[in-house]
């Protein structure tokens, strides 16, 4: 066994020095943690002083009251209703899923209903409440109160809805509300208005609620919450109020809206109604509509599909993106530019033999009536609807300078009315259809343009503006339905101007005399004799009749062999009195077969309401393939068979 000698003072030496080693690496760490908080609490305190706080507050935005949109009288047609919703808090319930599965004992809580919290819950901090039922019936209400004392977190709120009172009437005008979806999000983010969007779930779809979106939404509110370190609400520190969207009064009005949708029974079909000394939009009808309340709250997948996979399109709005043929009812413009142009005058006239054939050609392009109409001038040629009258015309004019006379009317360009979706119709060029079909423009095309068929296609909307110019003497308005608003801070109603989109000028007795031959059309003898029967005011309109699909040459058109969806379109413009116009009504009816028996009659009744306060004698309109009173036939199938109506666009979801 070896003994090992301990030498004390080096073994104290080499102690000392480990002991050096650690205390100045405990300073140095020191140091650095100094060093560090002198960072931190001078050169960072900013930093991170507001990411404490934005830890301990959090900004809750507290949405809006939306405006309530109101006709000319002062009827609400969309307005805010309150009601009880479910609603969970996260942070305060514990397990989401279980808690809504024992909910569902309770309440129906559909698959939707879930899908719909779940996204809402990706999208929200946790203490926020989330409403996993909206308007709970009085039953349910009182079925949860009895459980409360089961569910912490989850409680019964009230909060705002949106409602619309007339249903289907102003579906397509007044338009609706839906969830704020991505793509609306990104256009908000784009926009720059995310941020006033805080704490919303919906926004303008559809009508004046889309284009009116910024005036109705009003502005967010915030309360400043204080939250404790697991994100719960402790306190609100303050409160900046919402402010109120702004309240819409438009220039329609609605007894005459519905009035005009009652008048088309089960047809298909648009109508509107303007003033034309401001342009404001009276009626704007669009048949069939459909319940705008379905879609405030999310519309479930049948109804949806129901809508947007019928025949008759009931989410199509006709008025403004319904494109047709106008047929005869483009003669009253055609006059016009006829005379403005000086390629006719008025005391010129012509031997109607029934037809018309190109010089150097063969071909017939037949009158609806067989015989002819004998001599005709350019009056007799409006109130009788003579078609040779303008074959004749279209063919001296040309394309080119129809196309530049009918553009100051507003054909082949989109009217402006603030409504989102409109579509321009058009008028055709050479260029347009070389470019569109790669081939050369035939004169025959001209001559059928001259009846409004061929590739000519106007909206209603653009036959009732072309119409408003001819009532006023030459001032083309832009359509408008807001008539006035109101600012909810200041109480201060703003009202709406009327916009000149252009004017022109039409020689007085050029105006005057064609005026004269739309009156002439409501009388004895006209093709819209029935109609106008018994007005107590001069009534001026024009028929038309626009074909669907063509015939071959040398075959009659008989109706009532026809398949429905194949028969003609109705086609009626008019304005009253004709001596101080203060409507002008254009009617296009689906398949209504002619215009002065279907159409006009629509015209009429309407107008007369507006004018005279009567209320129709038939509150439930006609019914499909029923016309209200025979007439002769203002329009008759040509030679070459047109164009068909161009098929109107189908409408996706927004």
């Amino acid at each position: 066994m070896s003994l090992r000698l301990v030498n004390p003072e080096a073994e104290f030496q080499g102690y000392r020095l480990r002991m050096h080693i650690a205390g100045v690496f405990a300073v140095g760490l020191f140091l650095v943690l100094f060093g560090r908080f002198i960072w931190l609490q001078t050169v960072q305190y900013e930093r991170y002083h507001a990411l404490a706080e934005s830890n301990r507050i959090s900004m809750v935005p507290a949405p809006p009251p939306r405006g309530v949109i109101y006709d000319r009288q002062g009827q609400v047609l969309a307005h805010n209703f309150s009601a009880h919703t479910l609603e969970i808090t996260p942070s305060k319930a514990g397990k989401v899923d279980e808690v809504i599965d024992r909910l569902a004992e309770i309440v129906a809580i559909e698959p939707g209903d879930r899908k719909r919290f779940k996204k809402l819950l990706a999208e929200s901090k946790n203490f926020e409440t989330l409403p996993i039922r909206n308007m709970l019936t009085e039953e349910e209400e009182a079925r949860f109160a009895v459980n409360r004392y089961r569910f912490p977190g989850v409680e019964v709120k009230a909060r705002l809805f949106r409602k619309y009172p007339f249903g289907d009437s102003f579906s397509h005008v007044v338009g609706y509300i839906g969830r704020i979806g991505q793509k609306d999000a990104d256009r908000l983010e784009t926009a720059g208005l995310s941020t006033n969007y805080k704490g919303s779930d919906h926004i303008g779809k559809l009508g004046v609620e889309a284009s009116y979106e910024t005036f109705l939404h009003g502005r967010t509110g915030i309360e400043k919450v204080e939250t404790d370190s697991s994100g719960r609400a402790v306190r609100i520190l303050s409160r900046t109020p919402p402010v109120a969207g702004h309240n819409l009064w438009l220039h329609l009005d609605a007894r005459l809206q519905q009035i005009g949708e009652q008048q088309f029974g089960k047809y298909r079909g648009a109508l509107v109604a303007l003033d034309p000394k401001t342009g404001g939009v009276l009626a704007l009808v669009s048949r069939p509509g459909f319940d705008p309340n379905l879609f405030v709250d999310g519309i479930d997948i049948a109804t949806w599909k129901e809508l947007n996979e019928s025949e008759d399109r009931p989410l199509v709005n006709r008025a403004l993106r319904g494109v047709y043929p106008p047929g005869s009812t483009i003669k009253p413009f055609m006059a016009l530019a006829g005379l403005e142009s000086g390629v006719v005058k008025p005391g010129e006239t012509i031997s109607d033999p029934g037809y018309f054939s190109l010089p150097g050609s063969s071909h017939r392009y037949r009158d609806w009536k067989k015989d002819g109409h004998g001599i005709v001038d350019v009056k007799k040629s409006v109130t009788i609807s003579c078609d040779t009258y303008y074959y004749r015309l279209a063919n001296k004019m040309g394309i080119e300078r129809m196309g530049e006379y009918l553009g100051l009317f507003g054909f082949g360009q989109r009217t402006g009315v603030d409504l989102d979706g409109e579509l321009a119709g058009l008028m055709p060029t050479p260029e347009w259809k070389k470019k569109r079909f790669k081939q050369p423009w035939w004169p025959g095309e001209t001559v059928v343009a001259g009846i409004g068929q061929g590739y000519v296609l106007t909206t209603p909307m653009q036959l009732a503006v072309a119409t408003m110019a001819v009532a006023n003497g030459g001032t083309v308005y832009k359509p408008q339905l807001i008539r006035a608003w109101q600012d909810p801070a200041t109480g201060k109603v703003s009202q709406a101007e009327p916009q000149v989109m252009r004017q022109f000028e039409l020689k007085p007795e050029f105006l005057q005399l064609v005026r004269d031959a739309m009156v002439d059309v409501t009388l004895p003898g006209g093709t819209a004799a029935v109609a106008g029967a018994g007005t107590p005011y001069r009534f001026a309109g024009k028929t038309g009749t626009a074909q669907v699909v063509g015939i071959k040459q040398g075959a009659k058109y008989v109706e009532s062999q026809v398949a429905l969806r194949h028969r003609d379109h109705a086609l009626f413009i008019s304005f009253a009195p004709a001596d101080d116009p203060k409507i002008v009504v254009a009617v296009m009816v689906e398949n209504g077969g002619h215009g002065g028996s279907t159409a006009a009659p629509i015209a009429r009744r309407v107008i007369d309401y507006w004018l005279l306060g009567k209320e129709p004698a038939d509150p439930k309109g006609l019914s499909d393939g029923e016309t209200a009173e025979p007439e002769a036939e203002d329009s008759a199938p040509m030679a070459d068979p047109p164009v068909a109506a161009a098929p109107v666009p189908n409408e996706s979801p927004r």
